[in-house]
Protein backbone atom coordinates (compact mmCIF):
# COMPACT_ATOMS: atom_id res chain seq x y z
CA UNK A 1 0.00 0.00 0.00
CA UNK A 2 1.12 3.21 -1.23
CA UNK A 3 2.44 5.96 1.95
CA UNK A 4 0.51 9.03 1.90
CA UNK A 5 3.08 11.93 1.37
CA UNK A 6 1.56 13.72 4.50
CA UNK A 7 2.69 10.72 6.36
CA UNK A 8 6.21 11.07 8.64
CA UNK A 9 8.00 8.06 10.43
CA UNK A 10 7.83 7.81 13.86
CA UNK A 11 11.59 7.26 14.62
CA UNK A 12 14.05 8.63 12.81
CA UNK A 13 18.08 7.92 13.42
CA UNK A 14 18.53 11.68 12.35
CA UNK A 15 16.15 14.64 11.61
CA UNK A 16 17.56 17.73 9.99
CA UNK A 17 16.33 21.08 10.37
CA UNK A 18 15.99 23.12 6.98
CA UNK A 19 16.82 22.03 3.68
CA UNK A 20 19.37 24.67 2.01
CA UNK A 21 22.79 23.15 0.58
CA UNK A 22 23.95 22.89 4.30
CA UNK A 23 20.98 20.74 5.41
CA UNK A 24 21.12 18.82 2.09
CA UNK A 25 24.50 18.59 1.60
CA UNK A 26 24.65 16.61 5.22
CA UNK A 27 21.70 14.50 4.74
CA UNK A 28 23.57 13.66 0.74
CA UNK A 29 26.79 12.91 3.35
CA UNK A 30 24.84 11.12 5.73
CA UNK A 31 22.98 8.75 3.33
CA UNK A 32 26.01 7.48 1.55
CA UNK A 33 27.12 6.48 4.99
CA UNK A 34 24.21 4.07 5.05
CA UNK A 35 22.44 6.58 7.91
CA UNK A 36 18.58 7.11 7.53
CA UNK A 37 17.76 10.68 7.70
CA UNK A 38 14.46 12.95 7.64
CA UNK A 39 14.80 16.73 6.18
CA UNK A 40 12.05 19.36 7.04
CA UNK A 41 12.03 22.23 5.10
CA UNK A 42 9.79 24.87 5.15
CA UNK A 43 9.52 26.20 1.54
CA UNK A 44 7.85 24.36 -1.68
CA UNK A 45 11.42 23.72 -3.10
CA UNK A 46 14.87 25.09 -3.56
CA UNK A 47 15.71 28.89 -2.54
CA UNK A 48 14.86 31.32 -5.24
CA UNK A 49 17.59 34.09 -5.83
CA UNK A 50 21.52 33.62 -6.50
CA UNK A 51 22.20 34.11 -2.50
CA UNK A 52 25.34 32.24 -2.34
CA UNK A 53 27.31 32.12 -5.23
CA UNK A 54 31.26 30.91 -5.41
CA UNK A 55 32.49 27.60 -3.81
CA UNK A 56 35.77 27.16 -3.04
CA UNK A 57 38.03 23.78 -3.74
CA UNK A 58 37.52 22.75 -0.72
CA UNK A 59 33.18 22.34 -1.03
CA UNK A 60 33.91 21.60 -4.30
CA UNK A 61 35.74 18.48 -2.45
CA UNK A 62 32.76 17.83 -0.46
CA UNK A 63 30.21 17.52 -2.84
CA UNK A 64 32.82 15.49 -4.68
CA UNK A 65 31.86 12.71 -1.51
CA UNK A 66 28.63 12.83 -2.72
CA UNK A 67 29.42 12.48 -6.60
CA UNK A 68 27.42 16.11 -6.85
CA UNK A 69 30.87 17.48 -8.05
CA UNK A 70 30.33 16.84 -11.52
CA UNK A 71 27.18 18.14 -12.27
CA UNK A 72 28.71 21.29 -10.49
CA UNK A 73 31.61 21.95 -12.33
CA UNK A 74 29.60 21.49 -15.45
CA UNK A 75 27.60 24.07 -15.03
CA UNK A 76 29.25 26.30 -12.46
CA UNK A 77 31.62 28.89 -13.84
CA UNK A 78 35.28 28.23 -12.64
CA UNK A 79 37.55 31.41 -12.09
CA UNK A 80 41.18 31.73 -10.08
CA UNK A 81 41.25 35.68 -9.54
CA UNK A 82 39.85 39.12 -9.74
CA UNK A 83 40.71 42.93 -9.96
CA UNK A 84 39.63 45.41 -7.60
CA UNK A 85 39.25 49.46 -8.71
CA UNK A 86 38.98 52.71 -7.15
CA UNK A 87 37.12 55.17 -9.51
CA UNK A 88 37.90 54.19 -12.65
CA UNK A 89 41.72 52.73 -12.19
CA UNK A 90 42.70 49.25 -11.59
CA UNK A 91 44.25 48.70 -8.27
CA UNK A 92 44.54 45.29 -7.59
CA UNK A 93 44.68 42.19 -9.78
CA UNK A 94 45.10 38.80 -7.71
CA UNK A 95 45.80 35.57 -8.33
CA UNK A 96 44.73 32.61 -5.97
CA UNK A 97 46.98 29.52 -5.68
CA UNK A 98 46.30 27.02 -8.68
CA UNK A 99 47.87 24.61 -10.83
CA UNK A 100 46.60 22.40 -14.10
CA UNK A 101 47.23 19.07 -12.26
CA UNK A 102 44.63 19.97 -9.10
CA UNK A 103 41.43 18.23 -9.76
CA UNK A 104 39.64 21.48 -9.08
CA UNK A 105 39.28 25.34 -9.61
CA UNK A 106 39.79 27.86 -6.48
CA UNK A 107 36.27 28.78 -6.61
CA UNK A 108 33.22 28.09 -9.15
CA UNK A 109 30.36 30.71 -9.60
CA UNK A 110 26.75 28.93 -9.28
CA UNK A 111 23.79 30.14 -7.95
CA UNK A 112 22.50 28.63 -4.69
CA UNK A 113 19.60 27.20 -5.86
CA UNK A 114 21.48 24.74 -8.32
CA UNK A 115 23.97 23.55 -4.95
CA UNK A 116 20.44 22.17 -3.59
CA UNK A 117 19.79 20.71 -6.11
CA UNK A 118 22.62 18.96 -6.92
CA UNK A 119 23.35 18.14 -3.49
CA UNK A 120 19.69 16.69 -3.27
CA UNK A 121 19.87 14.25 -6.30
CA UNK A 122 23.06 12.43 -4.68
CA UNK A 123 21.54 11.44 -2.09
CA UNK A 124 20.16 7.61 -1.26
CA UNK A 125 17.46 6.21 -0.85
CA UNK A 126 18.04 6.74 2.90
CA UNK A 127 17.19 10.67 2.48
CA UNK A 128 13.88 11.89 3.10
CA UNK A 129 13.22 15.38 2.51
CA UNK A 130 9.66 16.71 2.88
CA UNK A 131 9.72 20.48 1.27
CA UNK A 132 6.63 22.98 3.04
CA UNK A 133 6.99 21.66 6.56
CA UNK A 134 8.86 23.08 9.34
CA UNK A 135 9.97 22.40 12.17
CA UNK A 136 7.54 24.02 15.52
CA UNK A 137 8.82 22.41 18.78
CA UNK A 138 11.07 20.24 20.50
CA UNK A 139 11.71 18.58 23.62
CA UNK A 140 15.21 16.77 24.79
CA UNK A 141 14.68 13.53 25.62
CA UNK A 142 16.86 10.83 27.84
CA UNK A 143 19.21 9.40 24.34
CA UNK A 144 17.01 11.75 21.56
CA UNK A 145 14.64 14.47 20.67
CA UNK A 146 11.10 14.56 20.06
CA UNK A 147 9.78 17.48 17.66
CA UNK A 148 6.95 18.56 16.26
CA UNK A 149 6.61 19.15 12.53
CA UNK A 150 3.47 21.02 10.96
CA UNK A 151 2.68 20.52 7.36
CA UNK A 152 -0.11 21.24 5.26
CA UNK A 153 -2.01 18.03 7.06
CA UNK A 154 -1.50 19.04 10.35
CA UNK A 155 1.09 18.62 13.12
CA UNK A 156 3.42 15.55 13.58
CA UNK A 157 5.52 13.96 16.29
CA UNK A 158 8.77 12.32 15.52
CA UNK A 159 10.86 10.77 17.79
CA UNK A 160 14.60 11.79 16.59
CA UNK A 161 18.07 10.19 17.74
CA UNK A 162 19.94 13.13 17.05
CA UNK A 163 18.59 16.61 15.08
CA UNK A 164 20.75 19.15 13.39
CA UNK A 165 19.83 22.45 12.41
CA UNK A 166 20.61 23.64 9.18
CA UNK A 167 17.75 25.96 9.61
CA UNK A 168 19.47 29.41 8.80
CA UNK A 169 20.11 32.91 10.34
CA UNK A 170 16.27 32.77 12.09
CA UNK A 171 16.94 29.16 13.44
CA UNK A 172 13.85 27.87 15.14
CA UNK A 173 15.90 25.42 16.54
CA UNK A 174 17.95 28.17 18.13
CA UNK A 175 14.64 29.96 19.26
CA UNK A 176 13.56 27.05 20.94
CA UNK A 177 16.31 25.95 22.63
CA UNK A 178 16.57 29.42 23.89
CA UNK A 179 20.12 30.34 22.65
CA UNK A 180 21.22 33.25 20.91
CA UNK A 181 24.54 34.02 18.40
CA UNK A 182 27.07 36.50 20.12
CA UNK A 183 29.07 38.87 17.97
CA UNK A 184 29.20 42.00 15.83
CA UNK A 185 26.50 43.49 13.20
CA UNK A 186 27.43 46.21 11.35
CA UNK A 187 25.52 49.05 10.13
CA UNK A 188 26.47 48.92 6.08
CA UNK A 189 24.14 47.48 3.94
CA UNK A 190 24.26 45.79 0.60
CA UNK A 191 21.42 45.51 -1.99
CA UNK A 192 21.76 42.45 -4.17
CA UNK A 193 20.73 42.49 -7.59
CA UNK A 194 20.43 39.58 -10.36
CA UNK A 195 20.05 40.45 -13.68
CA UNK A 196 20.30 38.47 -16.99
CA UNK A 197 22.86 39.98 -19.77
CA UNK A 198 25.09 38.44 -22.19
CA UNK A 199 28.60 39.24 -21.69
CA UNK A 200 31.77 38.35 -23.23
CA UNK A 201 33.91 39.24 -19.99
CA UNK A 202 36.31 36.77 -18.61
CA UNK A 203 35.09 34.94 -15.31
CA UNK A 204 37.07 36.75 -12.17
CA UNK A 205 35.58 38.65 -9.58
CA UNK A 206 35.18 42.65 -9.84
CA UNK A 207 35.09 45.18 -7.42
CA UNK A 208 34.90 48.75 -7.40
CA UNK A 209 35.34 51.53 -5.00
CA UNK A 210 33.66 54.66 -5.11
CA UNK A 211 32.72 54.26 -9.14
CA UNK A 212 31.78 56.91 -10.94
CA UNK A 213 28.67 55.14 -11.92
CA UNK A 214 27.75 55.38 -8.20
CA UNK A 215 29.83 57.81 -6.24
CA UNK A 216 30.54 57.21 -2.78
CA UNK A 217 29.30 53.30 -3.14
CA UNK A 218 31.17 49.81 -2.89
CA UNK A 219 30.11 47.31 -6.44
CA UNK A 220 30.47 43.63 -6.60
CA UNK A 221 29.78 41.88 -9.54
CA UNK A 222 30.12 38.23 -10.38
CA UNK A 223 29.43 35.60 -13.45
CA UNK A 224 26.58 32.94 -12.88
CA UNK A 225 25.74 30.44 -15.11
CA UNK A 226 22.68 31.07 -17.31
CA UNK A 227 23.82 34.50 -18.34
CA UNK A 228 23.13 36.07 -15.31
CA UNK A 229 25.02 38.71 -13.11
CA UNK A 230 25.31 39.08 -9.79
CA UNK A 231 25.68 42.47 -8.35
CA UNK A 232 25.68 43.86 -4.82
CA UNK A 233 25.94 47.64 -4.26
CA UNK A 234 25.96 49.51 -1.23
CA UNK A 235 23.68 51.84 0.05
CA UNK A 236 24.24 55.24 2.58
CA UNK A 237 23.70 54.46 5.84
CA UNK A 238 20.49 56.41 5.65
CA UNK A 239 19.25 54.94 3.34
CA UNK A 240 15.60 53.34 4.05
CA UNK A 241 15.93 49.54 3.13
CA UNK A 242 12.37 49.28 2.33
CA UNK A 243 12.78 51.83 -0.75
CA UNK A 244 16.41 51.08 -1.26
CA UNK A 245 15.14 47.60 -3.02
CA UNK A 246 12.17 48.76 -5.21
CA UNK A 247 12.86 48.51 -8.59
CA UNK A 248 12.69 52.06 -9.81
CA UNK A 249 15.69 52.97 -7.31
CA UNK A 250 17.61 49.71 -8.20
CA UNK A 251 17.42 49.63 -11.73
CA UNK A 252 18.76 53.31 -12.62
CA UNK A 253 21.75 52.21 -10.51
CA UNK A 254 22.29 48.81 -12.33
CA UNK A 255 21.81 50.83 -15.74
CA UNK A 256 24.53 53.45 -14.89
CA UNK A 257 27.14 50.91 -13.62
CA UNK A 258 26.49 48.63 -16.94
CA UNK A 259 27.15 51.69 -18.78
CA UNK A 260 30.26 52.99 -17.27
CA UNK A 261 31.93 49.46 -17.46
CA UNK A 262 30.81 49.07 -21.42
CA UNK A 263 28.10 46.25 -20.80
CA UNK A 264 25.75 47.82 -23.31
CA UNK A 265 23.44 44.15 -24.03
CA UNK A 266 19.98 44.18 -23.32
CA UNK A 267 19.62 42.78 -19.60
CA UNK A 268 16.49 41.97 -17.60
CA UNK A 269 16.11 42.09 -13.35
CA UNK A 270 15.50 38.59 -12.08
CA UNK A 271 15.82 38.95 -7.73
CA UNK A 272 16.10 41.64 -6.20
CA UNK A 273 16.88 41.29 -2.19
CA UNK A 274 19.28 43.43 1.02
CA UNK A 275 21.94 42.31 3.12
CA UNK A 276 24.08 43.84 5.87
CA UNK A 277 27.40 42.04 7.45
CA UNK A 278 27.37 40.01 10.52
CA UNK A 279 29.99 38.41 12.55
CA UNK A 280 27.91 36.32 15.09
CA UNK A 281 28.28 32.77 16.52
CA UNK A 282 27.36 30.73 19.43
CA UNK A 283 29.52 29.41 21.30
CA UNK A 284 29.07 25.68 21.40
CA UNK A 285 27.34 24.35 17.90
CA UNK A 286 26.29 20.92 20.57
CA UNK A 287 23.51 20.85 23.12
CA UNK A 288 23.40 17.03 24.14
CA UNK A 289 22.03 15.44 21.25
CA UNK A 290 21.06 18.81 19.15
CA UNK A 291 23.73 20.03 16.48
CA UNK A 292 23.73 23.22 15.02
CA UNK A 293 25.50 24.00 11.23
CA UNK A 294 25.45 26.77 8.73
CA UNK A 295 24.07 30.03 9.39
CA UNK A 296 22.15 28.66 12.35
CA UNK A 297 25.31 27.97 13.92
CA UNK A 298 27.24 30.91 12.82
CA UNK A 299 26.65 34.37 10.36
CA UNK A 300 29.48 35.50 8.33
CA UNK A 301 30.37 38.07 5.86
CA UNK A 302 30.05 37.67 2.25
CA UNK A 303 32.96 39.45 1.58
CA UNK A 304 35.88 36.48 1.06
CA UNK A 305 33.13 34.05 0.17
CA UNK A 306 32.86 32.02 3.89
CA UNK A 307 29.01 31.45 4.55
CA UNK A 308 28.12 28.73 2.44
CA UNK A 309 31.59 27.43 1.99
CA UNK A 310 31.57 27.17 5.94
CA UNK A 311 28.72 25.26 6.36
CA UNK A 312 29.73 22.66 3.65
CA UNK A 313 32.24 22.34 6.01
CA UNK A 314 30.29 22.01 8.60
CA UNK A 315 28.50 19.11 7.09
CA UNK A 316 31.52 17.36 6.35
CA UNK A 317 33.04 17.81 9.24
CA UNK A 318 29.72 16.13 11.40
CA UNK A 319 28.39 13.49 8.71
CA UNK A 320 31.13 11.10 9.03
CA UNK A 321 31.58 11.47 12.92
CA UNK A 322 27.51 11.06 13.45
CA UNK A 323 27.77 7.64 11.41
CA UNK A 324 30.44 6.61 13.11
CA UNK A 325 28.57 6.97 16.43
CA UNK A 326 25.39 5.53 15.12
CA UNK A 327 26.89 2.40 14.27
CA UNK A 328 28.77 2.08 17.17
CA UNK A 329 31.99 2.68 15.56
CA UNK A 330 33.01 5.27 17.87
CA UNK A 331 32.31 6.50 21.95
CA UNK A 332 30.23 9.84 21.98
CA UNK A 333 32.43 11.51 23.02
CA UNK A 334 33.90 11.91 19.35
CA UNK A 335 30.77 14.40 18.46
CA UNK A 336 32.08 16.81 20.70
CA UNK A 337 34.99 17.60 18.69
CA UNK A 338 32.54 18.73 15.81
CA UNK A 339 31.78 21.71 18.36
CA UNK A 340 35.32 22.09 19.53
CA UNK A 341 36.67 22.11 15.85
CA UNK A 342 33.87 23.96 13.39
CA UNK A 343 33.70 27.29 16.30
CA UNK A 344 37.29 27.51 15.48
CA UNK A 345 36.80 27.79 12.12
CA UNK A 346 34.23 29.95 12.84
CA UNK A 347 35.72 32.51 14.67
CA UNK A 348 38.86 32.21 12.02
CA UNK A 349 36.26 33.26 9.83
CA UNK A 350 34.91 35.87 11.35
CA UNK A 351 38.26 37.36 11.78
CA UNK A 352 39.28 37.29 8.46
CA UNK A 353 35.78 38.35 7.18
CA UNK A 354 35.59 41.17 9.75
CA UNK A 355 38.97 42.54 8.33
CA UNK A 356 37.52 42.03 5.07
CA UNK A 357 33.68 44.24 5.97
CA UNK A 358 35.50 47.09 7.41
CA UNK A 359 37.33 47.97 4.14
CA UNK A 360 34.36 46.63 2.31
CA UNK A 361 32.04 48.62 4.03
CA UNK A 362 33.83 50.85 6.23
CA UNK A 363 31.74 51.25 9.78
CA UNK A 364 33.28 54.77 10.82
CA UNK A 365 35.22 57.55 9.36
CA UNK A 366 38.48 56.59 10.43
CA UNK A 367 38.30 53.43 8.52
CA UNK A 368 36.71 55.32 5.11
CA UNK A 369 40.04 57.48 5.58
CA UNK A 370 42.31 54.95 6.15
CA UNK A 371 40.47 53.13 3.20
CA UNK A 372 40.57 55.88 0.79
CA UNK A 373 44.04 56.40 1.75
CA UNK A 374 45.18 52.69 1.24
CA UNK A 375 43.35 53.00 -2.67
CA UNK A 376 44.83 56.51 -3.49
CA UNK A 377 48.82 54.71 -2.28
CA UNK A 378 47.97 51.47 -4.56
CA UNK A 379 47.40 53.43 -7.72
CA UNK A 380 51.25 53.68 -7.83
CA UNK A 381 52.53 51.40 -5.05
CA UNK A 382 52.71 47.77 -5.59
CA UNK A 383 53.77 47.09 -2.31
CA UNK A 384 49.74 48.53 -1.26
CA UNK A 385 47.72 46.35 -3.46
CA UNK A 386 47.51 43.05 -1.25
CA UNK A 387 46.03 45.36 1.65
CA UNK A 388 42.86 45.09 -0.58
CA UNK A 389 42.65 41.84 -1.29
CA UNK A 390 39.55 39.98 -0.37
CA UNK A 391 40.72 37.05 1.93
CA UNK A 392 38.85 34.26 -0.01
CA UNK A 393 38.16 31.41 1.91
CA UNK A 394 40.39 28.73 2.73
CA UNK A 395 40.58 25.34 4.73
CA UNK A 396 40.73 26.27 8.35
CA UNK A 397 43.87 23.95 10.15
CA UNK A 398 42.19 22.20 13.43
CA UNK A 399 46.26 22.24 14.92
CA UNK A 400 44.47 22.30 18.75
CA UNK A 401 42.08 19.34 17.98
CA UNK A 402 41.26 16.76 20.33
CA UNK A 403 41.67 14.34 17.61
CA UNK A 404 45.22 14.73 16.89
CA UNK A 405 47.52 12.39 17.05
CA UNK A 406 51.41 12.73 17.28
CA UNK A 407 54.24 13.02 14.47
CA UNK A 408 56.88 10.37 15.11
CA UNK A 409 60.11 10.80 12.91
CA UNK A 410 61.58 14.12 10.93
CA UNK A 411 59.59 15.76 8.08
CA UNK A 412 60.44 17.90 5.97
CA UNK A 413 56.86 19.85 5.52
CA UNK A 414 54.03 20.93 7.94
CA UNK A 415 51.69 20.82 5.59
CA UNK A 416 50.04 17.41 6.57
CA UNK A 417 51.05 17.97 10.27
CA UNK A 418 48.20 16.93 12.36
CA UNK A 419 45.04 18.93 12.33
CA UNK A 420 46.27 20.18 8.93
CA UNK A 421 43.36 19.63 5.71
CA UNK A 422 45.41 16.70 3.83
CA UNK A 423 47.57 18.05 0.92
CA UNK A 424 46.34 16.90 -2.66
CA UNK A 425 48.36 14.92 -4.60
CA UNK A 426 48.15 13.71 -8.66
CA UNK A 427 49.22 10.23 -8.15
CA UNK A 428 49.11 7.35 -11.30
CA UNK A 429 45.95 5.20 -10.38
CA UNK A 430 45.34 1.42 -11.80
CA UNK A 431 42.33 3.04 -13.89
CA UNK A 432 44.32 6.37 -14.94
CA UNK A 433 45.20 9.49 -13.35
CA UNK A 434 43.81 9.72 -9.90
CA UNK A 435 43.72 13.05 -7.37
CA UNK A 436 44.11 12.20 -3.79
CA UNK A 437 41.13 14.17 -2.49
CA UNK A 438 39.18 11.45 -4.26
CA UNK A 439 40.17 8.67 -1.37
CA UNK A 440 38.88 11.24 0.93
CA UNK A 441 34.91 11.18 2.35
CA UNK A 442 33.62 7.93 3.46
CA UNK A 443 36.57 5.78 5.73
CA UNK A 444 39.88 6.64 7.88
CA UNK A 445 42.33 6.40 5.57
CA UNK A 446 45.63 5.22 6.01
CA UNK A 447 48.23 6.35 3.25
CA UNK A 448 51.35 3.84 2.67
CA UNK A 449 54.17 5.95 1.74
CA UNK A 450 56.24 2.11 0.58
CA UNK A 451 57.93 0.28 -2.01
CA UNK A 452 57.05 -3.23 -2.50
CA UNK A 453 54.67 -5.24 -0.72
CA UNK A 454 53.11 -4.60 2.64
CA UNK A 455 53.37 -6.42 5.90
CA UNK A 456 50.69 -8.34 7.35
CA UNK A 457 49.84 -5.92 9.85
CA UNK A 458 48.98 -3.30 7.43
CA UNK A 459 46.68 -5.55 4.96
CA UNK A 460 45.14 -6.02 7.82
CA UNK A 461 44.13 -2.74 8.81
CA UNK A 462 40.85 -2.56 6.66
CA UNK A 463 39.24 -5.29 9.18
CA UNK A 464 40.35 -2.63 12.18
CA UNK A 465 37.67 -0.16 9.97
CA UNK A 466 40.55 2.12 8.63
CA UNK A 467 41.24 1.70 4.12
CA UNK A 468 44.64 1.45 3.51
CA UNK A 469 46.02 3.78 0.16
CA UNK A 470 49.18 2.67 -0.75
CA UNK A 471 51.77 5.26 -2.38
CA UNK A 472 54.58 3.96 -4.21
CA UNK A 473 57.27 5.95 -5.73
CA UNK A 474 56.08 4.80 -9.57
CA UNK A 475 52.85 6.40 -8.74
CA UNK A 476 53.42 9.72 -7.15
CA UNK A 477 55.18 10.45 -10.59
CA UNK A 478 55.23 14.05 -9.68
CA UNK A 479 56.67 13.86 -6.46
CA UNK A 480 53.90 15.80 -5.03
CA UNK A 481 52.60 13.10 -2.74
CA UNK A 482 56.11 12.59 -0.82
CA UNK A 483 56.95 16.52 -1.22
CA UNK A 484 53.69 17.92 0.53
CA UNK A 485 53.31 15.02 3.05
CA UNK A 486 56.48 15.61 4.17
CA UNK A 487 59.19 12.77 3.20
CA UNK A 488 62.33 13.65 2.14
CA UNK A 489 62.95 10.87 -0.50
CA UNK A 490 61.22 8.35 -2.82
CA UNK A 491 62.66 5.30 -0.41
CA UNK A 492 61.60 6.57 2.54
CA UNK A 493 58.29 5.08 4.87
CA UNK A 494 55.58 6.02 6.73
CA UNK A 495 51.97 5.86 7.65
CA UNK A 496 49.67 8.71 7.50
CA UNK A 497 46.02 9.16 9.34
CA UNK A 498 43.81 10.62 7.34
CA UNK A 499 40.09 11.51 8.80
CA UNK A 500 36.95 10.72 6.13
CA UNK A 501 36.41 14.91 6.32
CA UNK A 502 40.22 15.06 4.48
CA UNK A 503 42.15 16.40 7.76
CA UNK A 504 45.65 14.74 9.15
CA UNK A 505 45.27 13.08 12.76
CA UNK A 506 48.56 11.72 12.73
CA UNK A 507 51.46 10.47 10.84
CA UNK A 508 54.64 8.18 11.97
CA UNK A 509 57.72 7.01 9.91
CA UNK A 510 57.97 3.39 9.27
CA UNK A 511 55.48 1.14 8.73
CA UNK A 512 54.71 0.15 11.69
CA UNK A 513 50.77 0.39 12.56
CA UNK A 514 51.12 0.00 16.18
CA UNK A 515 51.08 3.30 17.48
CA UNK A 516 48.40 4.40 14.80
CA UNK A 517 45.85 2.15 16.15
CA UNK A 518 47.02 3.13 19.51
CA UNK A 519 45.14 6.48 18.71
CA UNK A 520 42.19 5.55 17.36
CA UNK A 521 41.69 3.45 20.23
CA UNK A 522 43.02 6.32 22.90
CA UNK A 523 40.30 8.50 20.71
CA UNK A 524 37.44 5.99 21.33
CA UNK A 525 37.28 4.31 17.91
CA UNK A 526 36.31 0.82 18.04
CA UNK A 527 37.94 -1.57 15.86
Amino acid sequence: MAIPVSAFPAHVPVLIAGGGPVGLTLAALLSRQGIACLVVEADDGYCSGSRAICLSRRSQEILGWVGADKPLVGKGLSWVGGRSYWRDAEVLHFQMPSETSQRFAPMVNIQQFYVEEFAHRAGTEGMDVRWSSRLTALRQLDGGVEVEVQDGAGIHTVRADWVVACDGGRSTVREQMGLQLQGTQYDGKYVIVDIVQKTKRAVERLAWFDPPSNPGSTILMHRQPDDIWRIDYQIRDDDDPLEAVKPENVLPRVQSHLRMIGEDAPWEPLWISIYNAKCLTLDNYRHGCVFFAGDAAHLVPIFGVRGLNSGLDDAGNLAWKLAAVIEGRAADSLLDSYSTERVHAARENIAYGAKSTEFMAPPNFAFKLMREATLRLALSDEKVRPLINPRQSSPISYMGSPLNGPQYGDWTSELAAPGAPAPEALLAGPDGPLHLTQCFGRDLLCLVFADGALPDALRALPQKGVAVLAIEPEADTQGQARERYGLPDATAQALVLVRPDGYVMGRWRGLDPAPLLAVLEEKGFAE
